[in-house]
């Protein structure tokens, strides 16, 4: 049976105070609901994606669906004055072939692929399917007067979210029959099947806490936030052959390729069929925060092979010490090739990458996440990089050009031994794993992630961290 995702776009945003739909609203380097519709037109289950627009907005959706090449976009409509008003015209819109329909809102752009896969999956043995977390809160009830009526027991209650799924067929027999109702009033899909197809079961599956809903002022800043905070999911580490048949043809440059991360990606991106050419201080005698040197090693790969899939920077320095102690020279250093290289680079091989429609792969630290002593220079600069993978990644986005960020933890690398010395085995992640979820990366379709990689997972499924490491990765 088909698989239908209908993104629920059709509300104003009263209460977020702008004169835009808060769907519109862009948080980190995209529209709300263009981070929504990626993670369902990127989901394997989801066959057709149904969009719901505000009326009077549509053209900047069609635009959205266009430039993003989303192409399970089927529809674009206009939603109504109301949530079930907007979720009767999706049903209108399915047809008549029954098929299972995932009802989402669109200011939820935090949802994660699991939510998807297992209410599809919840699917095969229920015809209605609802999304929950327990409350952590107490839950009161109170009556006219403002007082408390009840109390009810926390363990039994949960908080809805969305998605909700059904089979459409009961979807929309409890829509008739609400319509006969004179008093019908629901907030939600579930209440109408709850209510008037009361002999169908609702399985709840779990929900996440990261799947908040954009509705107040305050919301913009905190999805600002997680977004910088929360887990990206690689795809899937493919078959050797996939890895191939993906790079048949294709030029790979990498920055600081001599050694560590970068030697590691280079060295697997050529066993799988790349071509790939290095550049780095010590065997190129390239210099990444100098525009020259950059803009040569551009010139250099087009006059040898034609053109450019693929960009790495992984160059870095990692100072130490306090920042009053620091000489001009380390600070003009370490900003300059932690900060300004990756700017350099963007800037000499997007007319390439442009062409190719390729992918820019940038490295940030746990220590963005928070300032420390002794690593002010490096952390200040890893924040930098992020904030500048998610502005490029908006910018580009109309020619196809991908930009990502990897944030590996604590890596065996040759600079971090420099700066910490030997640490033992195990307590670090080997530079080969990170160089193969880099490679994953930058084969995905997805653009302005910033995918953390942990030791607990050597196989790169991304767990953004919400603290940090003791160091910065090396």
């Amino acid at each position: 049976m088909k698989n239908v995702a209908v993104l629920l776009a059709g509300g104003v945003g009263v209460r977020v105070g702008l004169d835009v739909p808060k769907q519109l609203i862009k948080i980190a380097g995209r529209p709300i609901m263009e981070h929504t519709l990626a993670i369902l037109d990127a989901h394997e289950d989801v066959d057709e994606v149904l969009v719901l627009m505000t009326p009077g907005h549509l053209d900047a959706v069609h635009a959205m669906v266009r430039s993003g090449g989303y192409e399970k976009v089927t529809a674009v409509l206009e939603g109504a004055d109301t949530r079930n008003e907007t979720t009767r015209r999706a049903l209108d819109a399915l047809g008549e072939d029954d098929c299972h329909v995932l009802l989402h809102d669109a200011v939820r752009p935090l949802l994660s692929p699991r939510i998807i896969s297992d209410c599809f999956q919840a699917l095969t043995r229920y015809d209605a399917v609802d999304v929950a977390i327990p409350s952590a809160d107490t839950i009161i009830e109170v009556g006219p007067d403002d007082t408390i009526k009840d109390i009810p027991p926390r363990a039994a209650l949960r908080r809805g979210q969305t998605p909700q799924a059904f089979r459409a067929s009961v979807l929309k027999d409890a829509y008739a029959k609400a319509a006969l109702d004179p008093h019908f009033e629901a907030t939600d899909d579930c209440t109408v099947v709850l209510r008037y197809r009361p002999d169908v079961p609702i399985s709840v599956v779990p929900g996440d806490e990261r799947n908040m809903k954009v509705t107040e002022p305050i919301d913009l800043y905190l999805a600002d936030k997680l977004f910088q905070l929360t887990q990206t999911d690689l795809p899937p580490t493919r078959e050797p052959e996939a890895y191939r048949e993906a790079l048949a043809g294709k030029v790979m440059v990498v920055f600081g390729g001599s050694y560590g991360i970068g030697a590691d990606l280079a060295g697997l991106a050529r066993e799988m069929g790349a071509e790939v050419v290095t550049f780095s201080r010590s065997s190129t005698g390239t210099h990444v925060e100098r525009r020259e040197d950059v803009a040569e090693a551009a010139r250099q790969v087009v006059a040898e092979h034609g053109r450019v899939d693929y960009v790495v920077n992984t160059a870095g320095v990692l100072p130490r010490g306090s920042l009053m102690d620091t000489s001009d020279e380390t600070i003009w250093a370490a900003t300059e090739i932690n900060y300004i290289a990756p700017i350099l680079i963007a800037q000499e091989f997007f007319p390439l990458l442009r062409q190719t429609r390729g992918s820019l792969l940038l490295f940030t630290s746990s220590s963005y996440t928070r300032g420390r002593s002794g690593y002010s220079l490096y952390s200040s600069a890893k924040a930098a990089t992020v904030n500048l993978t998610q502005a490029l990644a908006d910018e580009w986005a109309a020619d196809h050009v991908r930009v990502n960020c990897v944030n590996p933890e604590r890596t065996g690398t040759p600079m971090r031994t420099k700066a910490f010395g030997e640490e033992p085995a195990g307590s670090l992640l080997e530079s080969s794993v990170v160089a193969r979820a880099s490679l994953d990366t930058l084969l995905s379709s997805g653009t302005g992630h910033v995918i953390d990689l942990r030791r607990e997972d050597p196989i790169a499924v991304a767990m953004h961290q919400t603290a940090y490491d003791d160091e910065p990765e090396g």
